[in-house]
């Protein structure tokens, strides 16, 4: 982060907050002239720094029950097999990812004793069922352990709704 300009981390936390908001507009907001944030957001983009705009849905006022995080412990055989074969097992996922446009989140990563994980919305708690059974089904070679966190998109048990508002001020902090 520290290869950032202020002026960059003014821009992300301005997008984050509204990524509607014109270049006219933002220039404002930043203090800097509009061809000035055209350059940097272009900067950005190209770099990955800001990888993608979109909108974030009030799963709960789409329909969706539960949100589930689940950890997924890896067989040893299967990290050789990845390690092998590479490009067949990410085909595989990819082809699984395609199939099930309801996980909106996976990587491999550290804890609990699990070296992946994945986040998935779900209309019903029969439907979060029925992708485990499938994950169970065709990654069997590949999991050997899955425990999942499932949460409640109901407005009363929501502590605070999934946006990047508050991530945004946070950013501004890092300066």
């Amino acid at each position: 982060m520290s290869s950032l300009k202020k002026i960059d981390l003014q821009l992300m936390s301005e997008l984050l907050k509204n990524c509607r908001q014109s270049d006219k507009d933002l220039a404002k907001v930043v203090g800097t002239s509009q061809p000035t944030i055209y350059r940097r957001r272009t900067k950005l983009e190209k770099e990955r720094l800001i990888d993608s705009y979109t909108a974030i849905p009030n799963f709960a006022k789409l329909g969706f029950e539960i949100m589930a995080v689940s950890f997924y412990s890896w067989r040893l055989e299967a990290t050789q097999k990845l390690t092998q074969k590479r490009e067949v097992v990410m085909r595989k996922l990819y082809t699984f990812l395609e199939n099930h446009k309801n996980i909106i989140f996976t990587s491999k990563g550290r804890g609990f004793g699990m070296e992946r994980m994945m986040i998935s919305v779900h209309k019903s708690y029969d439907d979060y069922v029925k992708l485990m059974r499938v994950v169970s089904i065709e990654w069997v070679d590949y999991v050997s352990k899955v425990d999942s966190f499932v949460v409640s998109l109901q407005e009363d048990s929501v502590g605070r709704k999934l946006n990047f508002e508050h991530f945004a001020d946070y950013l501004l902090k890092e300066l």
